[in-house]
Order: C-alpha cells, then sequence, then structure tokens
C-alpha cells in the first residue's frame, strides 16, 4: 500500500499556521450542501466588500476604466456584485478541489464543441484561451469532464497554498505547466494536448505592448503570439459562469484567425477582444480585483492613485 503524503516538515512554521487554520475550515465548510456554500460564500463577499477598502478601491477604479456608461450608482453595485461573486468563488475553489465530481455532471452545459473537435483534428495541440473568472478552479473541473486538459499557471507565493492548489489541480489537469516551463508546453502540444492559458493580467512593461482591454489601454503579454507558433497550434476562447439556476455554462468560441498576424499590437488586441466578450456575458464574475491596469506610461499603479478624497 503507497504511504499517504505526510506535509513537509517546514510547512508547520509559525508563519503558515494561519494558512492551515483558513484551508482546514474551508475544507470543513465543504461538506456542507451546495446552496449553504453559495450562501456563505455570498456572505464572505459582502464581508470582503466592507471590510478589504484598498482591494475595493482597485475594483471601483477598474470598473470606472472599463464601464464608464454606468451611472455611479451602477458602477457601486457592480463593484459589490464581483465581491459577491469571488466570495462563492472561494468556495467553488473547494468544490474543484474536495467536492467529489461526479455531483457536477447534470449541472454543467457545454456549449461550441465543434470548434474544439476542428482545432483538434489538426492534430498540433490546442492554446485553450482562459480568462480569470471567479469560477476559475471550478471551470478547470468542469471542463475535464468533456476533454482531458493540462494547464499553465504562475506558481503561488504561499509554497503551502501552491501545495494545496497544485494537488487540487491534479484531480481533473492532467498536467499544470509553471509558464515559464515552454519545453513542458511545447511536449504536450506535440503530443495534441489541449492546454488552458489566461493571458489577462498585467505582467509588467517586459515582452508586453499596449493594447485596448474595454477601451482602455492595458500592458498585454506577446508570448501568446509565441506560444501558438512553437507548433502551428489553433487558439480558441473558452468563456465560463455560473447560472441563476446553480447550473454551470461552458462556452467554446470560434477559432481565433488569422492568428498570429505577425503585428504583436494587433495580436495583443485581438486576444484582448476575445477576453472582453467573454467577460462582457457577465462581467461581475470577472476577478476585476487584480490591477489590470498597473503599468502605465507615468509609472506603475499610476491609475490606482488615490485621490485626496478616496
Amino acid at each position: 500500500m503507497a504511504r499517504k503524503e505526510r506535509p513537509q516538515p517546514v510547512f508547520w512554521h509559525p508563519r503558515f499556521w494561519l494558512t492551515w487554520l483558513s484551508m482546514g475550515l474551508l475544507w470543513l465548510l465543504n461538506r456542507l450542501p451546495y446552496r449553504a456554500q453559495m450562501m456563505l460564500g455570498s456572505t464572505f463577499g459582502k464581508i470582503l466588500y466592507r471590510m478589504a477598502r484598498d482591494r475595493r478601491h482597485v475594483v471601483s477604479v477598474n470598473v470606472k476604466l472599463c464601464f464608464p456608461e454606468l451611472s455611479a450608482s451602477e458602477q457601486r453595485n457592480l463593484c459589490r456584485r464581483i465581491f459577491i461573486n469571488n466570495g462563492i468563488g472561494v468556495f467553488e475553489s473547494a468544490m474543484a478541489w474536495w467536492s467529489p465530481k461526479p455531483w457536477f455532471d447534470t449541472r454543467t452545459v457545454l456549449k461550441g464543441r465543434e470548434h474544439l473537435e476542428a482545432a483538434l483534428a489538426q492534430g498540433n495541440g490546442v492554446l485553450l484561451l482562459g480568462a480569470h473568472f471567479s469560477t476559475l478552479d471550478l471551470g478547470g473541473l468542469l471542463f475535464a469532464q468533456f476533454y482531458p486538459v493540462d494547464a499553465m499557471y504562475r506558481r503561488h507565493n504561499n509554497p503551502l497554498m501552491e501545495k494545496i492548489i497544485t494537488r487540487g489541480r491534479s484531480r481533473y489537469f492532467g498536467q499544470s505547466i509553471e509558464r515559464s516551463d515552454i519545453r513542458s508546453v511545447i511536449r504536450a502540444l506535440r503530443k495534441n494536448h489541449i492546454i488552458w492559458y489566461a493571458p489577462d493580467q498585467d505582467f509588467g512593461r517586459k515582452q508586453s505592448v499596449y493594447a485596448p482591454f474595454f477601451g482602455v489601454p492595458a500592458a498585454t503579454i506577446t508570448a501568446t503570439s509565441r506560444l501558438v507558433k512553437l507548433n502551428g497550434s489553433p487558439i480558441l476562447m473558452l468563456a465560463q459562469h455560473r447560472l441563476p439556476d446553480g447550473q454551470y455554462e461552458l462556452e467554446l468560441m470560434p477559432v481565433i484567425e488569422p492568428f498570429p498576424t505577425g503585428n504583436d499590437e494587433a495580436d495583443a488586441a485581438r486576444i484582448n477582444a476575445e477576453l472582453e466578450r467573454a467577460i462582457r456575458k457577465d462581467p461581475a464574475q470577472y476577478m476585476w480585483v487584480h490591477r489590470r491596469f498597473k503599468t502605465h506610461p507615468k509609472g506603475k499603479n499610476f491609475l490606482y492613485q488615490r485621490t485626496p478624497e478616496g
């Protein structure tokens, strides 16, 4: 019988005690019925909206930049719903890591399979363009009900959280590939694997160009074009959303063509347009808690600087 893996001794250090406590509590709450977890997630989001002042400021700035057509009260309501959805997303991540997988068999709708089937038929692997929706991890579990999938990711700064997340994702991802491990990406694509890839965060000015995202110039990495070139792999968007009735919808968009074009700015703009189209289906379910526009010609976090009234 295989020996059960034990936590590394370093993880018992006091600096990890809060992580153990929070993850242990989340593991226990994951045993509650689905509706109870949704209610707790919603309440958690409302508490964060009230208490997380700095993060609320980031969300508020993002919403004002990206949805100028909304009134001030509509923008505040959207901010509140963003926090509620992100609170629910915490519990949905726990479901992805620990809940019985068959429970979701009848709760998932996949649309646009014909686009992915046509892409796989080329035999060059597929880059599945994703975004940081609040249903991020649960979306991986749901998609894996239909197709085997690998994922590119950025390593977590907390090594214990990295261990927990990686172990949880191993339930549904074939491989979790650190974004700098290009050799593993190439090997997977040559085996005609599907690789989930999300380029929707600000990784700094290096290897980025400015491209519109919701009409706002955003530092957008050019690595997407290079990844597609590695194996001549097609790329298409996967949108994922929680529906009001408790179902989950995954929608595959048509292959992005022509791509790449040889123009980094044009390619980045096209990728951002695909992301925006998916996010606009329900903007409140996107993780606007990140500083998407932190890289700015006038200085890092220029757009997030507080006014005297803020």
